[in-house]
């Protein structure tokens, strides 16, 4: 009998490693099955942008049966399917990735990447400072009056072209330049330290715009990458596979003391990104999007981080069929209406900011004739 090679045993170690992985979060789920209700529920499993809230309430009102299936769809079926990189963590996924020691990871400057989506071939360019453009032979000019926009792949425009991504709506809208700094998977606390790095660059910053979504508020949470902690410390990534964060991402289960650290941290992060745009004499805009009916939990959550806290924002409704067809991502229609509302809410601060400027300007020449 022939020896087995040393790669087809490492092989099948690492299957059965994650078939056994995939099939404890199956008899997981069935656990859940016996003691989750709708309090549970609500208290435990945060918003999440793939598995919306009613998909869990559809499981536990429909009856725990589902759980119960799902479960053992999991333990006895998924676990043979993996082995291979989930979509959202694939390196050779377009845009292209690159670690980075401070942020977890950024665009791969410098390069277009491109993404068959449905039936077209969707272009992202990224210019040398990592910025999405037209092309990237035409980089955002940094000494030009800029609106700087901080996110995700939602504000990045996960399978738009770049004519008609958020950013560029609202410079097309307003005659601005607008600087896409949005890089998928990104959490508030990424956001800002991102916007903290490339601030600075920007001569003439006329606004940041940043997005919070209580959807997407589980990655705040999240510590197996570089995060901020409370007090905006930095605080190194802890070591995950990639399958436990697939499973997080699946069932976004946070205990109490988690989700209350969450909160605090995301209230301090979307303070500071106001703070720092204001430093540098840009005018701060957080967007809120809400797509389709808003939940009670989410609602709750909602007013907990924001309203709570007495942090402005603008909240921008969206028609929930106005997402891409293959996945949850807003689509080109969505993405006008949004930049749409981002214009019209700027143009109303800028004015506001442009009299103050104007006012104080005025006091000040007055102090100095009277001085004389």
């Amino acid at each position: 009998m022939s020896p087995v090679p040393p790669q087809r045993r490492e092989s099948f170690w690492a299957r059965v490693m994650a078939e056994t992985a995939v099939a404890s979060v199956g008899i997981a789920l069935l656990s859940c099955a016996l003691i989750a209700n709708q309090r549970f529920l609500d208290r435990h499993f945060v918003p999440s942008f793939f598995l919306p809230r009613h998909w869990y309430v559809v499981l536990q009102t429909s009856g725990r049966l589902a759980m119960a299936i799902l479960g053992t769809w999991l333990a006895l079926v998924a676990r043979r399917r993996t082995g291979r990189p989930a979509e959202w963590l694939s390196a050779e996924d377009e845009p292209r990735r690159q670690p980075d020691p401070r942020l977890g990871w950024t665009w791969v400057p410098a390069r277009t990447g491109h993404k068959r989506i449905g039936a077209r071939v969707i272009d992202y360019a990224i210019d040398p400072a990592g910025y999405r453009v037209s092309s990237v032979d035409e980089p955002v000019d940094p000494e030009r009056p800029t609106i700087l926009f901080t996110g995700e792949s939602v504000m990045f425009g996960e399978g738009l072209t770049y004519a008609e991504s958020i950013p560029a709506q609202v410079g097309a809208m307003m005659g601005i330049q607008t600087a896409n700094l949005a890089v998928h998977g990104y959490g508030n606390d990424q956001a800002y330290l991102r916007l903290e790095t490339e601030l600075p660059h920007f001569r003439r910053p006329v606004a940041a715009v940043s997005l919070f979504m209580t959807a997407l508020f589980g990655r705040n949470l999240d510590q197996d990458r570089p995060h901020l902690g409370p007090g905006l410390v930095w605080l190194p990534g802890e070591q995950r596979s990639r399958l436990s964060s697939l499973a997080k991402l699946l069932v976004p289960y946070r205990a109490d003391t988690t989700v209350e650290r969450g909160v605090r941290v995301t209230q301090e992060v979307l303070r500071a990104i106001s703070k720092l745009a204001r430093a540098h004499g840009a005018t701060p805009l957080l967007v809120v999007l809400q797509f389709g009916h808003e939940e009670g939990p989410e609602q709750v959550l909602r007013r907990r981080i924001l309203d709570d806290a007495s942090i402005p924002y603008v909240l921008i409704d969206v028609d929930s069929s106005w997402r891409l067809p293959w996945d949850r991502h807003p689509n080109a229609r969505a993405a006008h209406a949004i930049a749409a509302a981002i214009v019209t809410e700027l143009r109303g601060r800028l004015a506001v900011a442009a009299t103050l400027r104007e006012r104080k300007g005025r006091d000040e020449r007055s102090w100095a004739y009277s001085s004389n």
